[in-house]
Order: structure tokens, then C-alpha cells, then sequence
């Protein structure tokens, strides 16, 4: 019983420095878009995007320390499943989601042709430094685009979010990232200590708790920004997330080394990304004004479980 207390422990405090951390992280956020005369939606595409992101990228970086860049390409195309079908899903069912013109017509789009570029290069099963060279061109295009986007953007939410001066912004911005990636962490790390205790086996712990895990990050920001009325930030989450995963977490291993992928990965995986990314636009299209409401939101976590139940049945 002695060994449960750790971390039943680590567990208990990860989900309450999570929950903390994550609306601290996207109060400084959406305070230091305000100050610095960014658009929510702008400093969701970025700031926010690669903070959540980096936990996939640190399992980016020591995947290809130790050779197994195929881990590290499965995390970024699991993680954009995870963030569309689990995060967007979720949100969308605590707390609807209105999506203005512009995501719908230029982000999403956006995305879209980034995940298409992505799929034309894994298509022959390999990820070389040529084809890292391209992914890693179209994230950088993608941020200049993000920018030149919201230049003229209005920022319809600035004023709902209280003064706050810039120096406070960025503490609260870089305190609450970087505790929402240690309790992710925290948490993640006691829920498997109790399951192993209890007799689940390793490939359901990686299904299920490592899985949803590493999108902890981005489920908590997201959720926490629609509560706050901040739609624009967990949009623009997802959307920037996506991005990051295919422009930089991808790209890491195949910069290193010639990376060789199983036929799964494209025809289940990317396929199913690929798939998310244009329902997620459809969604956007189907409701005037634009919007993911419960439905949507519950059918996204639908595809989501049944995702996780054939990976599942074809690793036994």
C-alpha cells in the first residue's frame, strides 16, 4: 500500500497544479497579447501552440538521441490526432466554440495544406533531411502567414481580459508553461505507477495514459481558454499545435538520419490526421455562423475512442 501513496500523491497535486497552471499560463497569454497588440487568436497560433507543444518535442529530440525516429514521427501525428478528435472534441462539449471567417477561410486552410504537404512527403514511407528541409520551410511560412493573417485582425476579446502590466504578463506566461508541462508530467507518471500496480498492461498504459497525456498541455489550455471566453486562444491552440508537431517535431529525426516508416502509419495514422483536419473544416462550414458545438464535439471524441480501440486490437 506504502508504494501506491507516491504516486497516488504525484497524481493528486499534477491534476490541481494542472488545472492551476493552465489558467495562470493563459491569463499571462492573453495579457501579454493585449499589451504587445496581438490578436488572442494570433498569440494562440504561436505562444500558446509551441508551449503545448513542447513536450513533444523534447520526446522528439531524445527519440532521435536513441534512434527510434519513428517514435518521435508516431508522437507528432498522434498528438494532431489527439488534438483535434480528444482536445477541440472536449472543449467543444464543456464549452462551445464560435469560429470567425477568418480561422475558417485562412488557419484551417492553413493546416490543412501543411498536414497535405506532410502526407505527399511520407507517401513513400521515408522521412529524409530533404523532405525535414520542406516541413520545417512550411512551418516557418506558416508563422509569417499566422502574422501577416492577424495584422489587420480585429481583436475582439481584448477587452475582456483585465490590465495587467507586461513584465507580470511574462512571468505568469512562463511560470504557468512551465508548470503545466511538470504536472503534465507528474500526473501522467502517477496514473501509470497506479495502473502498472493494479495489473494494466503497458500497451493499455500507452494507449490511454501516455496518449492523452502528452496532449495534457494543450486539453488544459484549450479548455481553460473557452471557460475564459478566449475562443480564439483555443482555436488557435489546436490549429498552431498541428503545425509545430508537423514543422518541427517531425523534422527533428528525419534531420538526423533517414528515418523508415511502417505502411500503418500512413495508411491508419496520417490518413486519420489528415481525415480530422478536413472534417474539422467541414464542421466550420456546416454552421452559419461558424461554430463546434456539442455535436461536433461529441462526434470528434467518438472517432477518438474508436481510434484508441483499433490500435488496440491491431497491437494484440
Amino acid at each position: 500500500m506504502l508504494t501506491m501513496l507516491y504516486p497516488i500523491i504525484s497524481l493528486v497535486i499534477g491534476l490541481i497544479v494542472l488545472v492551476w497552471s493552465a489558467d495562470k499560463f493563459i491569463f499571462g497569454a492573453a495579457s501579454t497579447a493585449k499589451n504587445f497588440g496581438m490578436s488572442p487568436l494570433l498569440i494562440g497560433l504561436t505562444i500558446v501552440s509551441f508551449g503545448t507543444s513542447a513536450p513533444e518535442i523534447l520526446v522528439s529530440i531524445v527519440a532521435t538521441l536513441d534512434n527510434v525516429g519513428t517514435l518521435a514521427i508516431g508522437n507528432a501525428i498522434g498528438s494532431n490526432i489527439a488534438n483535434i478528435a480528444l482536445v477541440l472534441g472536449v472543449t467543444a462539449i464543456i464549452a462551445p466554440l464560435p469560429v470567425n471567417d477568418s480561422v475558417r477561410s485562412k488557419e484551417m486552410p492553413l493546416m490543412l495544406a501543411v498536414t497535405v504537404i506532410a502526407g505527399a512527403l511520407l507517401f513513400n514511407l521515408k522521412l529524409d533531411i530533404t523532405d525535414s528541409v520542406i516541413l520545417f520551410v512550411a512551418l516557418i511560412v506558416s508563422l509569417i502567414l499566422f502574422a501577416r493573417f492577424q495584422r489587420d485582425a480585429p481583436h475582439n476579446e481584448s477587452d475582456e481580459i483585465p490590465e495587467m502590466s507586461t513584465a507580470t504578463s511574462v512571468f505568469w506566461l512562463i511560470v504557468g508553461l512551465a508548470l503545466l508541462v511538470a504536472s503534465s508530467k507528474a500526473l501522467v507518471w502517477g496514473a501509470t505507477e497506479i495502473a502498472t500496480s493494479l495489473g494494466v498492461s503497458d500497451l493499455v498504459i500507452g494507449l490511454t495514459i501516455v496518449a492523452i497525456g502528452t496532449s495534457l498541455p494543450e486539453l488544459a489550455a484549450s479548455v481553460t481558454s473557452a471557460l475564459k471566453g478566449h475562443h480564439d486562444i483555443a482555436i488557435g491552440n489546436v490549429i498552431g499545435s498541428n503545425i509545430f508537431n508537423i514543422g518541427a517535431v517531425m523534422t527533428i529525426p528525419g534531420l538526423a538520419s533517414p528515418v523508415l516508416l511502417d505502411s500503418s502509419v500512413f495508411s491508419r495514422d496520417y490518413l486519420l490526421m489528415l481525415a480530422l483536419s478536413l472534417l474539422l473544416l467541414v464542421f466550420c462550414y456546416l454552421r452559419k455562423p461558424a461554430s463546434i458545438k456539442r455535436l461536433e464535439g461529441s462526434i470528434l471524441i467518438g472517432i477518438y475512442i474508436a481510434y484508441m480501440l483499433v490500435l488496440y486490437l491491431t497491437a494484440m
